[in-house]
């Protein structure tokens, strides 16, 4: 079939699409898709072919922590232990452009889990995200659309064209500009900056 560019509406995310694109994460696939930041490749956190099919299309990441895009904080408790104080940190800025580190749970596969064994959960404020992670009903386990490391697609056809051989469907969510989530480390008894990116680090300073 090859890799199809899908128009979904970005206010409205028509089931039928969404549908179309949970039956191909289910079945393995990876997808590109937008968020508030940058657009991201996406798979199904539980379907190791499709997580083997992402360190095979990025193989530095093998070293380095994937973050998962989940639909609500209630979402993230089944991932990650979530203290008082990063309940209501996250509370505050999610949905919204962070990556928030934190120890992962057993719910976690090994696969993705890093030596530290944290996690990064984000809750992207992007309603196409939001809607494909509800209807597959866990997280996707997710990475930046980039050549290289620092060098990130912002134009859905760009992607197509570049990354589609590995690719089932490219979400079109337009030309979005290259700048990626604030990381910020939860995982400890102080919060720490780990990347400043979109969001706005300065409470956690």
């Amino acid at each position: 079939m090859g890799c199809q560019i899908l128009k979904i509406n970005p206010q409205y995310p028509q089931k039928r699409l969404v549908d179309k694109v949970v039956e191909s994460l289910r079945g393995g696939g990876l997808i590109a898709y937008p968020t508030d930041t940058t657009y991201g490749i996406g798979a199904d956190l539980f379907n190791k072919k499709a997580v083997d099919k992402i360190y095979r299309l990025k193989p530095h990441k093998k070293n380095k922590m994937l973050a998962f895009i989940c639909a609500d904080l209630k979402d993230i408790s089944r991932y990650a232990f979530v203290s008082d104080e990063a309940y209501r940190a996250m509370k505050k800025h999610l949905p919204g452009p962070y990556t928030f580190v934190l120890p992962a749970s057993r719910e976690v596969p090994s696969l993705v889990m890093t030596k530290r064994k944290t996690v990064g959960i984000r809750v992207p404020d992007n309603e196409i995200a939001q809607a494909i992670v509800r209807e597959l009903g866990n997280p996707i386990i997710t990475t930046s659309t980039t050549r290289r490391e620092n060098d990130i697609f912002d134009d859905p056809l760009e992607i197509r064209d570049t990354l589609g051989h590995a690719l089932d469907f490219v979400i079109d969510g337009g030309l979005l500009p290259v700048e990626p989530s604030t990381v910020i480390d939860l995982s400890g008894l102080e919060p720490e900056v780990i990347r400043e990116g979109k969001g706005d680090a300065a409470p956690f300073l």
